[in-house]
């Protein structure tokens, strides 16, 4: 294996893991039922065998919690495929006013306010409950997911790119990928 694809290597997991979610969801009522427990401080244990079987180090919160989220977000969202919906546009689709929204810009200012890993995966799971039931399409599970991983060791550019989505619409996919 060239240097090349071990540095591509961990890119690809929180693809496979969503795409792997997704897929299993669809099938497996059961599977889909644990996910559903994962945001859920009290009940979150019991996605762990699955969390561990894609190699989340179950100890690492920083890890383990934005998995746990995004899993929970599929779960209940009964998604069939990944979306292209971003985190900001779909706080922004969620009110009629869009961005003019005064709810709509309370959403984002409480997400961007967010000091650590533990407390936005906290906020979105409300967050995630209202999107489900107000927009049809899809999210963007692979980017957020992305932008969870990296929040931990780069918040302020997270933040920024979740306000750039919410008031510009979609920014292109730049350094959440890597």
């Amino acid at each position: 294996m060239t240097e090349p694809d071990q540095a591509a290597k961990p890119q690809d997991k929180p693809k496979k893991f969503v795409e792997t979610v997704i897929a299993k969801c669809l099938k497996d009522k059961g599977y889909a039922a644990k996910l559903k427990r994962a945001d859920n401080p009290t009940t979150e244990y019991q996605c762990w065998e699955i969390l561990a079987y894609f190699g989340i180090d179950l100890e690492k919160e920083y890890q383990r919690l934005p998995y746990a989220t995004a899993a929970a977000g599929i779960a209940k969202s009964k998604s069939k495929s990944n979306g292209t919906l971003s985190l900001g546009q779909a706080i922004a689709s969620c009110y009629e006013d869009g961005k003019e929204s005064d709810q709509a810009k309370a959403k984002l200012r409480r997400i961007l306010a967010c000091q650590d890993t533990s407390e936005v995966c906290r906020i979105l799971r409300p967050i995630f409950s209202l999107i489900f039931s107000r927009v049809s399409q899809p999210l963007d599970y692979i980017r957020i997911l992305r932008q969870l991983l990296r929040f931990y060791w780069d918040d302020l550019s997270v933040k920024a790119q979740w306000a750039q989505e919410f008031y510009r619409g979609r920014s292109s996919r730049q350094k959440e990928e890597k």
